[in-house]
């Protein structure tokens, strides 16, 4: 479907990404040929490579796409760390959606392929990590700022904290999906592991009471 304002290239352009995010996903780097993501994509050869000069382009292009998604999550940040939203509960929103997203199958899996291409293509990581990642990190991190200047928490380090807290909800379910294959908890547990991080964070970083 053509979104608004979206010219005939751009709209093939999208249509290519998105058949090749998922070729890569389900054959890896070495096993998806430009061949199958035309097919996916129902164009012809050439026109993918008139559009990606060749596999390596076309690849990372999926993992900008990819890591530019987090557009929104920045925006939950904002919003759930805004003073008012912080006071009716919104740090736990805010973990509750971050696991929920950065634990999705599909992102997971296309991780995993960014991981295993890291040694030949380490610009992709690099870019996925500054665009997506740790963008998440400075956000939450000036919120964390803002909030420590309102009372509302305590840090002599915002960067720090907000580090503490993607290491405290990441840590144990992200690598327990990347060991073993796949992302084996409920919504639900992920919900518990999310309300426990925040739960500990606010021992460190909590306002004491007076």
């Amino acid at each position: 479907m053509k979104t608004d304002g979206e010219t005939r290239s751009a709209r093939k352009d999208r249509e290519i990404i998105q058949a090749a995010t998922a070729a890569f996903i389900s054959k890896g780097y070495d096993g998806t040929s430009m061949e199958e993501i035309a097919t996916k994509a129902g164009a012809s050869k050439q026109t993918v490579y008139k559009h990606f000069t060749d596999k390596e382009t076309l690849f990372g292009e999926v993992v900008l796409s990819t890591a530019t998604q987090v557009n929104d999550i920045i925006e939950s940040v904002t919003t759930l760390l805004s003073e008012a939203k912080f006071m009716e509960g919104g740090l736990q929103q805010l973990a509750r959606r971050l696991i929920a997203v950065l634990m999705d199958e599909e992102v997971l899996k296309l991780r995993r392929l960014i991981i295993a291409n890291a040694d030949r293509m380490p610009q992709l990581g690099r870019a996925w990590y500054e665009k997506g990642f740790e963008r998440m990190l400075a956000s939450t991190a000036s919120c964390f700022q803002k909030l420590t200047s309102r009372g509302l928490i305590q840090t002599s380090d915002p960067y720090l904290a907000a580090s503490h807290l993607f290491g405290m909800l990441l840590w144990i379910p992200m690598n327990e999906a990347m060991f073993t294959g796949s992302n084996r908890r409920s919504r639900a547990e992920l919900e518990r592991h999310a309300d426990a991080s925040v739960e500990a964070f606010l021992v460190t970083y909590g306002v004491k009471p007076k």
